[in-house]
């Protein structure tokens, strides 16, 4: 997954730049409007984070050019115009969706989630690791072609480690990302749901696809340690 940050303000991009590779995506940056089109127009991104006050060529109308050249990517815009009169400009011009300054970056970290996994159900797109398959539109798993019968945690575990093949993904972030931070970090309530997860997918393999780096994570798809 890959996105573009456009802000001016070089230390809050750099900020946004790595609470986002720390999440797990691919990251390119640029600070003038004029630099962010040229980058938009040659190369392919699934995010483009959007600030509206640019040199160069204002976000507006960025904006406003990626529109017109009817590019689908997504996009994200950040601005200090908090009035209403601003965030409807802005959704009218186009955006998919508008975050006020300031903002703490767990917000900004939830809107992207939800506006890449959004792209994956627009698109009807399925993910896929070796024999295993998931359908984020309908929430169903299938391994070697059979439904998986999971719950709805277990299919929001496995769905997130999909979406980050061979990256290894802490217990934290597995808090933050599905359960949205909402249970204790030391609660066994996360340990109990990837092992019957890894036990689900073991009886329906005949393996177990999720690896588990002690003091690291787990991660899908990746090479095996013993």
């Amino acid at each position: 997954m890959r996105i573009l940050v456009v802000e001016d303000e070089k230390e809050f991009c750099q900020t946004i730049e790595e609470g986002l590779r720390i999440d797990g995506f691919e990251v390119d940056t640029c600070y003038d409007g004029e630099d962010a089109w040229e980058l938009i127009w040659v190369e392919k991104f699934d995010l483009i984070i959007l600030d509206l006050n640019l040199p160069g060529m204002d976000g507006m109308e960025v904006l406003h050019k990626i529109r017109k050249e009817n590019l689908e990517v997504n996009v994200l815009v950040l601005s200090a115009r908090g009035q209403v009169k601003g965030r409807v400009e802005g959704l009218d011009a186009g955006a998919n969706d508008y975050l006020c300054k300031p903002f703490a970056f767990e917000e900004l970290s939830s809107r992207v989630r939800c506006m890449t996994r959004r792209r994956f159900v627009q698109n009807n797109i399925v993910l896929a690791s070796g024999e295993l398959s998931l359908n984020p539109k309908t929430r169903i798993a299938y391994a070697k072609g059979c439904e998986l019968f999971l719950t709805r945690k277990e299919i929001g575990i496995l769905e997130y480690l999909m979406l980050h093949p061979e990256s290894v993904i802490g217990q934290e972030e597995l808090i933050q990302r599905v359960w949205d931070g909402s249970v204790d970090s030391f609660s066994n309530s996360i340990r109990v749901h990837i092992s019957d997860l890894r036990k689900k997918l073991r009886g329906a393999l005949g393996y177990d696809p999720i690896t588990n780096r002690v003091g690291q994570g787990y991660l899908i798809g990746g090479k095996k340690y013993d």
